[in-house]
């Protein structure tokens, strides 16, 4: 019998869903039946709302992975594929036949994300199994200007957020002078939704390490840094495994491959300060000083790291350039749009069913990575609207849902690309309260350095909170479009140059759903406490005496098999009465 290989998912999402437990016992379980399998650990392929995932490959069947895989009944399923069938499982993906979710993975263009899912991260040669570090070995046969000729005519935009040309950014650090110059990786990922950074850390760290020697080599660095957040154990883990083979390999540190190039790399965590992903913060960091962002210019590329030279990408960015070497500027450009070619991945989460980690060509639509990519919606209610660009980002409404996904039409909706988060929600979430609770964030990030950030945003805040809270008037709305004029324009960094966008978008987009909360008092999605109002159905109440007995604060009466009253002083807004009725006698409005 050919040996089978048997892959678990082990990133984080993974383990939170128990693939530790099926890891062990499937290794028990090998161990003692000395069967000819190959078990093995791999990263996240992006489908977190499947976790635990198990791969099997080698027999008849083909290659098919095994969603919400379980302890108790993963024995059971290896010992049915090698037996020449098809588990009795939930199959989510198979090369041989149809599976679930074959369509999701068939609809996306995997670059950043090529060897996630695919390869153990952990272990060097199975990257360079995958043409790992050849493209390493390639460009430093280049001249150091090619190398960045080559990245300018690949159209790379940074995928860090602002999007701006890699290529023309690595120039700059190219031309500057002075024999001492750094390039740093921007693993400070902070937005609420967002993973992207940690699952390519976690499942290709080598992928990013390469991209940075390249990168070293073109723009005459000799030592950089990945600042990543402690948040992220597994991801430092891998990244300190992958530098220390990187270097027993003489792929990285003194003289590499005995070409006379020197890059020493050093792993840097932060403390999980969102502002720290602005790039003159982190540095300040880098250094040990107080994340806070400084005046530009002068630009990282002409003062950066203790004064040099400095280039700062972020994850995805990196993880581009070995690919790129490998495969041209043409290759890059067939995907995507002529002013944003490539792939670009984002964190799917939210009311989406298909939530998880997901690469697309730039150019596709939000319907078709909602619909197509996603899954569509996790519930029955309808699509309303995806919150794009994370905190920094705005709110896309349903009737923009055909805008294509690239810089310049992201841009003027008034959202932004960031760094690839995107939640979906649907009717059920009220605007006004999610776009208080994205600048609750920011405003509780920022730094302090700038006073209408620090002060602004917390007037805007607390403007938001009364209009959540039915105490708002209608100069609210002007004073909110005032003061995030002022915050843009005063602030310093993107922190405070981005924090009012949620606000302005829903303003733009959901207007009425703010003259909802001011004017009628009312919350039309039902989410905000202080305006919802619970009433008995008296056609449906058959006086049980449920929702009585729940309520906390007695604020519910009448008899037994006699319709109820709910006292609308009294009730506090808690919900158990909602809770409690199982035949629908609580309307919720």
């Amino acid at each position: 019998m050919q040996t089978i290989s048997v892959k678990v998912g082990m990133a984080s999402c993974g383990m939170a869903a128990g693939a530790s437990e099926v890891y062990q016992k499937l290794e028990a379980y090998l161990a003692e039946s000395k069967l000819p399998v190959s078990l093995s650990k791999t990263a996240c392929i992006g489908m977190c709302f499947e976790e635990p995932l198990v791969e099997f490959s080698g027999a008849e069947a083909g290659r098919l992975t095994i969603g919400a895989a379980s302890a108790e009944t993963i024995t059971t399923a290896l010992d049915e594929y090698l037996a020449g069938g098809i588990p009795n499982q939930r199959i989510i993906l198979s090369d041989k036949s149809e599976a679930i979710h074959n369509e999701l993975i068939s609809n996306q263009v995997r670059i950043v994300l090529r060897n996630c899912g695919v390869i153990d991260p952990e272990s060097l040669p199975e990257y360079e199994a995958q043409g790992g570090y050849q493209a390493l070995k390639q460009a430093l046969k280049m001249a150091p200007e090619e190398i960045v000729d080559l990245v300018k005519a690949s159209g790379l935009r940074g995928r860090g957020g602002a999007g701006f040309s890699t290529g023309m950014k690595w120039s700059f650090a190219q031309k500057a002078p002075g024999p001492k110059k750094y390039v740093v990786c921007n693993a400070d990922e902070g937005d609420p939704g967002a993973f992207m950074d940690r699952s390519v850390l976690e499942g290709d760290p080598h992928s990013i390490i390469e991209g940075m020697i390249i990168g070293a080599f073109a723009m005459g660095a000799d030592e950089g840094y990945i600042y990543c957040r402690a948040e992220y154990p597994l991801a430092i883990k891998h990244l300190e495994k992958a530098i220390a083979d990187a270097e027993a390999a003489h792929l990285l540190g003194q003289n590499i491959l005995g070409s006379g190039f020197n890059f020493e790399l050093h792993i840097k965590e932060g403390a999980g300060a969102f502002v720290c992903g602005e790039e003159t913060a982190l540095m300040q960091s880098i250094e040990g000083k107080r994340g806070m962002p400084t005046i530009r210019p002068p630009f990282p590329a002409e003062s950066g790291l203790w004064g040099k030279p400095t280039n700062i990408n972020n994850v995805e960015t990196w993880a581009n350039i070995s690919w790129i070497i490998s495969h041209g500027a043409e290759a890059f450009r067939a995907f995507g749009t002529e002013k944003s070619p490539g792939t670009k991945v984002f964190a799917l989460a939210g009311k989406v069913a298909g939530g998880g980690l997901i690469e697309v060509p730039m150019g596709i639509t939000i319907r078709d990575i909602i619909y197509k990519v996603g899954g569509g919606m996790k519930t029955e209610l309808p699509f309303k609207a995806v919150q794009l660009g994370g905190p920094s980002g705005g709110c896309i409404p349903a009737d923009l849902l055909d805008t294509i996904v690239d810089y310049d039409s992201i841009t003027k909706t008034g959202a932004i690309m960031g760094s690839g988060g995107m939640v979906v929600m649907d009717t059920g979430n009220c605007m006004v309260d999610v776009a208080r609770f994205f600048l609750n964030f920011t405003q509780n990030e920022s730094c302090g350095k700038c006073t209408f950030c620090r002060i602004g945003t917390r007037r805007m805040l607390e403007i938001l909170t009364r209009i959540t809270e039915g105490k708002g008037e209608l100069e609210d709305i002007d004073k909110l479009e005032a003061l995030a004029v002022n915050i843009i324009k005063g602030s310093l960094c993107g922190l405070g140059q981005t924090a009012p966008n949620p606000v302005l978008t829903t303003l733009k987009y959901f207007k009425d759903e703010y003259l909802a909360h001011i004017v009628d008092k009312r919350c039309p999605s039902a989410v905000c406490n202080a305006l919802i109002r619970y009433q008995v159905i008296p056609e449906k109440c058959i006086g049980c005496t449920a929702c009585a007995r729940k309520c906390p604060v007695g604020c519910i009466s009448g008899k037994v098999k006699e319709i109820h009253l709910i006292d609308q002083d009294k009730c506090i807004k808690c919900g158990a009465c909602f809770q409690a009725c199982k035949f629908g006698a609580i309307a919720k409005n």
